[in-house]
């Protein structure tokens, strides 16, 4: 156009033609961003009108918080945006609180969040989109009752202006964060009254059943978390096949008619890894590992799939859960090596992300604990499981660590002192910190275990048969099998051969179920032993040489594992994970030479 933009129309023309040539630099693969920040620079010079100037710096703004490091640019195009018109005003004001977060100034970005809320009431899409937005940030700095607080506006919000489907996102949200912070009597009327709302909402089936998988995943990961493996069956059930009807709807754009309808929960992609996830996560308490397996490998894969294309955070979050999951299963059914491998790319991942260290060192260093125990290093399991101690805040991992170093103690014997204050803070029949099922039921089996080194033999089995009360009740596969073959070992040193096959034969027959390496291994020696006895060569016969097997393996597995320069990682204990690992033995030798 010509210099002075001949009327308004001319005015326009010029303005949208800049805006069309920096649209496609921005959407260029890959974007051409100098060329875009250039085309909307030009804007301003030319004096337009107030509302195209304060729209040129909000888009200057974005495009380069968005695709450059200049964040001061990007904060003074964004703070010139915000004294603006409504639609301009609120979207800088969002830009520009995560700009303040990302220079960690979180004290600036609250005031700024907090007046855009208050003056935004009149335009519910962005009125909600803020709440959310801090909301999201007190939950950042674990300040959850703030958030829930904020979660409870918005929710009350939503109801007014006539969005239900919104008001049941800012109540899961709320209900979510309730079951974080363990406020277990405000979560139950919470999660009903979202059962209500999800069921009576007419509206996107997508939208609804999304809903649903939200609601279901909070009811999942709750009875999991309390250690209830059987119960929680129909509600996963009930997930596998929500997310199966997912993904059969078509993602028609309906843009719903309401501006305050204008969310979703989480992309479908990444509602089926998040449901592999509690799939993967249920299998592993209950005890079936190859189902465990099965699931991490296609979650996984899901996973790699979605990594090349979108950089969500909570993708890396759900790669780490996975992993800490599956990890345990290689420990039991004797994969050291893999295990070790996995735990060294929990540690790469980590390294990517100091947020995802804070929240995951003290499982990365329970888990190293698990492992020294599987390759004998008590005094190494020792100091992983205080670091991992140190570490944690939260009560279920903090009974499970526990339990964990009180078999630590128990094994090395001479502990006494410790072992007899740990088991006081895991007293099962009495105060026990956590409502875990599972938990508290081995609990009951470390005391067992303990009562069984001491020779009171008697009160070892109270305790086992408690054990197996509660494992019987929940499904709890493993903590079943420990419990038989520990009554097994028992009656065998009682010399009641009888009722000591009567617990070995199962424990055995569930243990290569799940599949447990340890308890196949130490089934077997009692087989052998009680037919020895009783005078059955053949039975004793077969016994020993499965027991020999299951040693020769897991001596095999033991050797590839301590010869890997991942093993090192075992002397960790401070600060963030290494990043470079030495073999011990100059160069690792491969198992075949080892042999």
């Amino acid at each position: 156009g010509s210099g002075s933009g001949g009327g308004a129309a001319g005015g326009e023309s010029w303005y949208l033609a800049l805006l069309g040539l920096a649209e496609h630099f921005r959407t260029s693969s890959p974007p051409k961003v100098r060329l875009c920040v250039h085309c909307l620079q030009a804007v301003l010079p030319r004096k337009p009108p107030a509302r195209m100037e304060a729209r040129t710096h909000l888009q200057l703004g974005s495009v380069l918080y968005h695709h450059t490091r200049n964040g001061d640019l990007a904060r003074g195009h964004l703070e010139k945006a915000i004294p603006q018109f409504e639609d301009v005003k609120f979207e800088a004001a969002s830009l520009l609180s995560e700009l303040y977060c990302q220079e960690n100034s979180v004290d600036t970005a609250k005031p700024l969040l907090r007046k855009a809320i208050q003056i935004s009431q009149q335009t519910p899409y962005w009125h909600c989109r803020l709440l959310f937005q801090l909301a999201q940030l007190h939950t950042l700095e674990k300040d959850l009752v703030s958030a829930c607080d904020l979660l409870g506006v918005g929710a009350e919000y939503a109801r007014v202006v006539g969005s239900e489907y919104t008001r049941a996102l800012f109540l899961l949200s709320k209900g979510m964060l309730l079951l974080m912070e363990r406020k277990l009597q405000e979560v139950h009327p919470l999660l009903t009254l979202c059962g209500q709302i999800v069921e009576n909402w007419q509206g996107n089936p997508i939208q609804k059943e999304s809903l649903r998988v939200f609601f279901l995943v909070l009811q999942v990961t709750h009875y999991l978390d309390a250690g209830q493996v059987k119960s929680v069956k129909p509600c996963l059930k009930q997930l596998q096949q929500c997310i199966q009807t997912i993904s059969t709807l078509h993602d028609d754009e309906i843009l719903p008619s309401n501006p305050a309808d204008l969310f979703h929960w989480l992309p479908k992609e990444h509602m089926c890894v998040l449901v592999y996830l509690v799939t993967v996560m249920h299998s592993m308490q209950a005890g079936y590992l190859e189902k465990a397996q099965k699931y991490t490998d296609k979650a996984l894969m899901q996973l790699e799939k979605l990594k090349m294309l979108d950089c969500s955070p909570i993708l890396s979050s759900f790669q780490v859960i996975l992993l800490e999951h599956i990890i345990m299963c290689r420990l039991v059914t004797g994969h050291k090596a893999t295990a070790l491998q996995e735990i060294s790319q929990v540690c790469q991942l980590c390294q990517q992300s100091p947020r995802l260290f804070s929240n995951h060192a003290a499982q990365l260093h329970t888990l190293l604990g698990l492992y020294c125990i599987s390759v004998n290093c008590m005094d190494n399991a020792e100091a992983q499981f205080t670091t991992a101690l140190r570490l944690t805040t939260h009560q279920e991992l903090w009974a499970f660590i526990v339990t964990n170093l009180a078999s630590v103690y128990i094994r090395e014997g001479n502990r006494h002192q410790e072992l007899y204050s740990l088991l006081e803070r895991i007293n099962p029949d009495h105060n026990f910190p956590v409502s875990s099922h599972c938990l508290r039921a081995a609990a009951f089996y470390i005391r067992g275990l303990f009562s069984f080194f001491q020779g009171r033999y008697n009160e070892a089995k109270r305790f086992l048969r408690e054990t197996l009360k509660m494992s019987n009740a929940e499904d709890l596969n493993r903590l079943t099998a420990c419990s038989l073959v520990l009554l097994g070992h028992i009656f065998y040193v009682l010399g009641n051969h009888r009722e000591s096959n009567n617990m070995v034969v199962p424990a055995m027959q569930l243990a290569s179920k799940i599949p447990d390496m340890s308890v196949q291994l130490w089934s077997s020696a009692l087989l052998r032993d009680l037919n020895k006895a009783c005078g059955n060569a053949m039975d004793a016969h077969e016994a020993a040489q499965m027991h020999q097997n299951f040693s020769q393996q897991l001596l095999q597995d033991h050797i590839e594992a301590c010869s890997l320069p991942e093993h090192n990682l075992i002397t960790w204990t401070d600060g963030p994970p290494p990043v470079q690992f030495q073999a011990q033995n100059g160069p690792t030798t491969s198992l075949a030479s080892l042999l």
